[in-house]
């Protein structure tokens, strides 16, 4: 691989002010940890704000802090104490994390955060402009920095671009709140490979883009325009190893050697053998669900009075955004319902919370995890969520029970966790009392298994295999591009034009010739189109032939003045110009009566679809209705279609939203076959978009020019990308 480098919105170390300059200090955070090796292995920069506002740094200072991080390989994005305000605190904080983790109760909908956020998102992907170069990979971070793809890709496309969201994605009904949700869309897809912690959030994002933009999606990839994009989920890890040595380290510690921290827990037990300790870590912000999980504590207290005095929850909350009125009143509500359960349930000798307001060195972190008997992590909606995690790393001796909320990321991987629903205080307060009492051996066996997972599957092997999909991704880009006609090719297949003295050339209509449209009958040719094939025919070496699954008398209409071939209803039908219909194969419609009320109950159960009746099949066209529900409809259907249609000599073919039935032993690829038979053709050319005209490509002669539109898999030799492309192709063929 060529150079990766790293856009997220801090960079890996932060700044200390000294008397006479700053000092760096290495940051320790998860994202810093997995991907400090990355970027400096691939020889990468990492781009990113430094943490200070640039209006109240001399110019000096700028220099001077510019240049020591650029020994660490880092670029900084410089960023006023207004943009901060609103890109970072405005819009990412105040926009998107609410909207994103479903409290749209309290999302800004300010147009002058947005602005700021698009200019300051520029200035990442300018910064990154400068030092990338093409065949170089980019690797962007988090909600911060959604539009940034988008900006790289449409200045360097040869650039490969990855981006990665550590937060929930939304449901499509809560994502369209946002006024601004085409271009956030349209700013992540600028990625070749969007990477998710879970599958929920990789769906919900799919049917976002399938909405919003109607492009289509086979699996995991977006067929989008010019470009193959995939979407796949990534559970970030952390740095195992780090957790567990650093818990074997401190239990190997004598007393006075310990930190004050761990002597006060060390006494707390000794005074009473029989006391526990329930965990609760998290940033003090809403989407944790900690007054929730506090009123959760008083209700187990309440209903296991046999507790009282003998177990105390440690709550750390560390601040965050405490100058916001949601954060403020938050933890106004989280200290009034600390004082209200150790005023009711405490006594001079028991205090059953201990509350700490404030960070805490990553040891005392470490302490916290190893001495304590449960973990409680109950978010009401978490991306991921690493204090799990990072709390199964030190358990040592592989005790411990951790309570999780089903809505964090995490809960995925935990399925040895005991999961509640954060939101139910009796389920969480029984889940205590089965944490508290359950038997060591059961413990040993979940935190094992627990262990086993998570150590193996750490934040170093998470960007590994992010790393590894991202090469994967341009491997399938340059398979689409080895078929893609180029100049090259096209002179190759001009002079092969050229040269030939028959020709017969093959056009499916529909996305080949001319757009969709939700109503077929919209898709009436332009004059465009009409010059086109008339150009075609005009040359007396050409015999052109639309070759369509349309009904015959809609062809018929539409290309009445055209002296034109037509093979209809895939390949039922066949007109040569200035001659009479005829069919290609015996079929009859005797089977309609029994097929058409499937369609017609589908058709109930769809809003939006549509059947419509040619002389011998049937089509369920789904292109209107909703696409979540239409394409489990459409799965129902051919499930249920299979069932019929082997008594009834039929065939269930897939094309574009569509799903027909028709008499079998005819299909494309046998029409376009008994057409050229024994017309010695020289020159062989059929082009096509869908399933059915696979056939074509695959029974037509090998030396025939087999054209694939669009950027799906298939047996053709050669692609276009879109209809433009296709009368591109066709208007410049024989100059």
């Amino acid at each position: 691989m060529s150079k990766l480098h790293i856009v997220a919105n801090r960079l890996p170390y932060s700044l200390a002010k000294q008397e006479k300059g700053y000092d760096l200090v290495e940051s320790v955070g998860g994202l810093a940890t997995g991907l400090k090796s990355i970027y400096t292995r691939y020889g990468g920069k990492w781009i990113g704000w430094s943490g200070l506002n640039n209006d109240e740094l001399s110019d000096n200072e700028t220099a001077q802090i510019d240049a020591q991080l650029a020994e660490k390989n880092c670029v900084t994005v410089p960023l006023s104490e207004q943009e901060v305000l609103e890109y970072y605190e405005g819009f990412s904080n105040k926009t998107i994390w609410p909207l994103f983790h479903y409290f749209t109760q309290y999302v800004d909908y300010s147009p002058e955060n947005w602005e700021t956020y698009k200019r300051v998102n520029q200035r990442f992907a300018d910064r990154v402009l400068e030092v990338a170069e093409d065949g170089d990979t980019v690797w962007v971070h988090d909600y911060q920095l959604l539009l940034v793809p988008g900006m790289i890709k449409s200045i360097k496309p040869n650039v490969t671009v990855g981006f990665f969201l550590h937060i929930p994605f939304p449901s499509y009904e809560v994502f369209r709140i946002l006024p601004w949700r085409m271009e956030l869309l349209e700013g992540m897809l600028g990625a070749d490979l969007l990477g998710f912690h879970i599958y929920d959030y990789e769906r919900h994002f799919l049917s976002s883009v399938r909405r919003l933009y109607g492009y289509e999606i086979a699996f995991n990839e977006i067929h989008a325009d010019e470009r193959i994009i995939k979407a796949d989920s990534f559970p970030m890890g952390i740095d195992y190893e780090k957790f567990h040595k650093t818990s074997a380290m401190v239990n190997q510690k004598t007393f006075q050697e310990r930190s004050e921290l761990h002597q006060e827990l060390e006494r707390y037990f000794m005074s009473s053998p029989d006391r526990r300790l329930i965990l609760s870590i998290d940033r003090l912000d809403y989407t944790k669900g900690i007054p929730q999980r506090l009123k959760a504590f008083r209700k187990f207290l309440e209903k296991y009075p046999n507790f009282h005095g003998k177990v105390t929850l440690v709550m750390l909350a560390v601040p965050s955004r405490g100058h916001v009125e949601e954060y403020m009143m938050l933890k106004k509500e989280v200290d009034e319902l600390v004082g209200n359960i150790n005023g009711t349930y405490g006594n001079v000798n028991y205090t059953p919370v201990w509350y700490f307001y404030r960070a805490l060195p990553f040891e005392n972190l470490v302490e916290l995890y190893n001495m304590s008997d449960v973990a409680l992590i109950t978010p009401l909606r978490d991306g991921m969520n690493l204090v799990a995690k990072e709390y199964v790393a030190s358990r040592g001796n592989q005790t411990g029970v951790i309570v999780l909320s089903e809505m964090a990321g995490v809960s995925k991987e935990m399925g040895e966790a005991i999961t509640i629903n954060p939101i139910n205080e009796d389920e969480i307060a029984d889940a205590l009392n089965r944490a508290l009492t359950m038997p060591l051996d059961e413990q040993r066996e979940r935190m094992g298994l627990l262990q086993e997972r998570i150590k193996r599957y750490s934040v170093f092997k998470w960007a590994g295999e992010f790393v590894d999909a991202l090469e994967k991704v341009k491997r399938i880009q340059k398979e689409f591009l080895a078929k893609k006609i180029n100049a090259n090719v096209f002179n190759a297949l001009n002079k092969k034009y050229l040269s030939s003295k028959k020709r017969a050339i093959f056009l499916d209509y529909d996305g080949t010739l001319t757009s969709f449209h939700k109503n077929p009958q919209e898709a009436t040719p332009n004059a465009e189109l009409y010059k086109l094939l008339n150009r075609l025919i005009a040359d007396e070496k050409n015999t052109v032939t639309i070759i369509s699954g349309r009904d015959r008398a809609t062809l018929e209409k539409w290309f009445a003045e055209v002296p034109i071939n037509l093979i209809c209803e895939h390949g039922v039908w066949l007109r040569k110009h200035g001659e009479e219909w005829q069919t290609l194969t015996t079929v009859n419609n005797d089977w309609m009566p029994v097929i058409r009320p499937v369609l017609e109950r589908f058709v109930d159960r769809t809003p939006g679809s549509f059947i419509e009746e040619k002389n011998y099949s049937l089509v369920w066209h789904y292109r209107k209705a909703e696409p979540e529900q239409s394409v489990i409809r459409a799965n129902e259907l051919k499930d249920e279609l299979l069932h019929l249609v082997g008594n009834l000599n039929l065939e269930i073919m897939e094309g574009s939203k569509v799903i027909e039935v028709k008499s079998g032993g005819i299909n494309k690829g046998i029409a376009a076959n008994q057409f050229i038979n024994n017309g010695a053709y020289d020159f062989l050319m059929a082009m096509g978009d869908d399933w059915t005209d696979e056939y074509m490509f695959r029974e037509l002669p090998g030396e025939a020019i087999t054209v694939k539109v669009g950027i799906q898999n298939t047996s053709a030799r050669y692609k276009l990308e879109s209809v433009s492309a296709v009368r591109k192709f066709l208007t410049e063929l024989g100059d």
